[in-house]
């Protein structure tokens, strides 16, 4: 155990150290500036389609609206990364890995506006669904089925897998604060009810929590809003502290600003993934008349996750006064700060919340795992082994010790997104162009619809090649 984790650490250093921080941030400014600041110009833009029932697909009514789409995804958001993840950059890497976590979402929103559009141009018919992202784009847009192959298995791993053992994590150590219960007893309990889920299908257990997953994360953001309107006259000391401890001499000295930044880009990926090619996957199953709309939708995602929602877990915690005792992990300092700030009974709300936040995402990661193989091969003794690594890693990640799942899902978090960042490079043009396509098609007043044909030398974009507009006549 020893000498992986020490691989595990060189790999995460050089990783991250020399190569991630600078694509992300890096990329992210080329994504920014080729889509004429598209975060920015486009914002207004962004929340009148929330509203647009005008946003599916004239070929089919019955959709969800862009609104109900984006409330089911932020709810989903809303999880281990807001609550536990903003928690572990602060207390490893100080205030200022906040501010780095608001660079890396503002950024990041140019980068995610090109993958989901780019997954919605190449997306494939599924039965009445569609389906799609990175190993398609890679494979259908880039013809090297290698590449997409090796993204699938990367996803299955750190979705399916790794992700699943932090959620798992997670989950423990918020039981164990509140209620006392032992680790491996409740790795053992998640096993069984994961179990239940991935080999049976019982569809009611999961439409369950896709009722509460919304109701709670609602709750939660709406005392996180009260916690910083009660202690409204302290916001700008939080927020000076944040922007000294980013940039302050005695953190440069002292060698808190790389803390600060590394943590805060990790934490700000884990949470809002704006350039992992995980949200593609996602994108691609909407039902919109252009896709520059699920890409405007994602976008706005990434600002809600981090601007909005991992901006009020990170002033819950800056103030609260006392400092966490050194034993608490993730969750706990989340707890402990909340339980300060509202009483004894917000550490079980969180605590409950938390399990159906990350058992909800458990399920849903090992859906990315098992679509993935299915790219790879259907192959049914392959899904099979996977569901039982599954069951596996919720156990392990149960009782491992919290440094250890965390650093297992940076390494592969950032495998898969340099990936993913290589392969959006190469194809951001097209994403570009679709914008402008959109850009021109708003400018004569018409509610924009895209046909592959707009977009002269566009191949393999198969579910854009009829015409829509002679159809919905």
């Amino acid at each position: 155990m020893g000498f992986i984790r020490d691989l595990i650490d060189v790999s995460n250093t050089v990783l991250w150290s020399y190569l991630l921080i600078y694509m992300l941030i890096g990329l992210g400014l080329y994504f920014t500036i080729r889509t004429g600041f598209v975060q920015f110009r486009y914002f207004g833009e962004m929340f009148r389609l929330l509203g647009d029932r005008n946003g599916l697909s004239k070929r089919d009514k019955k959709g969800i609206s862009s609104l109900q789409a984006f409330f089911i995804s932020t709810a989903s958001r809303v999880g281990t990364g807001n609550l536990a993840g903003v928690a572990f950059a602060i207390a490893v890497g100080g205030p200022g890995a906040v501010f780095w976590m608001w660079i890396i979402a503002l950024v990041g929103m140019a980068s995610s506006f090109i993958e989901s559009t780019l997954a919605q141009v190449y997306k494939v018919q599924d039965g009445d669904q569609f389906r799609g992202g990175p190993a398609y784009y890679m494979e259908k847009a880039l013809g090297q089925r290698w590449m997409g192959v090796l993204f699938a298995i990367l996803i299955t791993l750190c979705f399916g897998l790794i992700f699943n053992a932090v959620q798992a994590n997670t989950i423990s150590l918020a039981f164990e604060g509140v209620f006392h219960i032992d680790k491996s007893v409740i790795g053992i309990l998640l096993a069984i009810f994961t179990a239940v889920i991935i080999f049976g299908g019982l569809k009611r257990i999961a439409k369950v929590s896709q009722i509460l997953v919304p109701v709670l994360a609602t709750i939660y953001i709406l005392i996180a809003l009260y916690v910083c309107i009660v202690n409204i006259t302290e916001i700008p000391a939080v927020l000076s502290i944040i922007v000294k401890s980013a940039f302050g001499m005695e953190q440069v000295v002292g060698g808190g600003l790389g803390a600060a930044l590394l943590n805060g880009i990790k934490r700000g990926l884990f949470s809002n993934e704006a350039g992992m090619g995980s949200a593609p996957n996602a994108a691609a199953t909407a039902n919109v008349s252009h896709p520059a709309k699920q890409g405007f939708i994602q976008t706005l995602g990434v600002f809600f996750d981090t601007i909005v929602i991992c901006s009020a877990t990170a002033f819950i915690i800056l103030l609260y006064n006392v400092t966490p005792d050194a034993k608490l992990d993730g969750i706990q300092i989340t707890q402990a700060a909340l339980g300060t700030h509202m009483g004894s009974w917000a550490e079980v709300f969180l605590a409950i919340a938390i399990l159906l936040f990350a058992y909800s995402s458990i399920i849903g990661n090992y859906y990315y795992g098992e679509t993935n193989i299915e790219f790879i091969k259907t192959n049914k003794a392959w899904l099979f082994i996977y569901r039982l690594a599954v069951v596996g890693m919720v156990i392990f990640g149960s009782v491992a010790k919290f440094q250890l799942v965390w650093d297992m899902a940076d390494l592969f978090m950032g495998l898969m997104a340099v990936l993913n960042l290589i392969a959006i490079t190469l194809l951001a043009k097209t994403a570009i162009k679709v914008l402008k396509d959109y850009a021109r098609q708003r400018k004569e007043g018409k509610d924009p619809v895209f046909k592959a044909s707009n977009i002269p030398g566009l191949t393999h974009a198969e579910c854009w090649e009829e015409n829509i507009e002679q159809e919905s006549k």
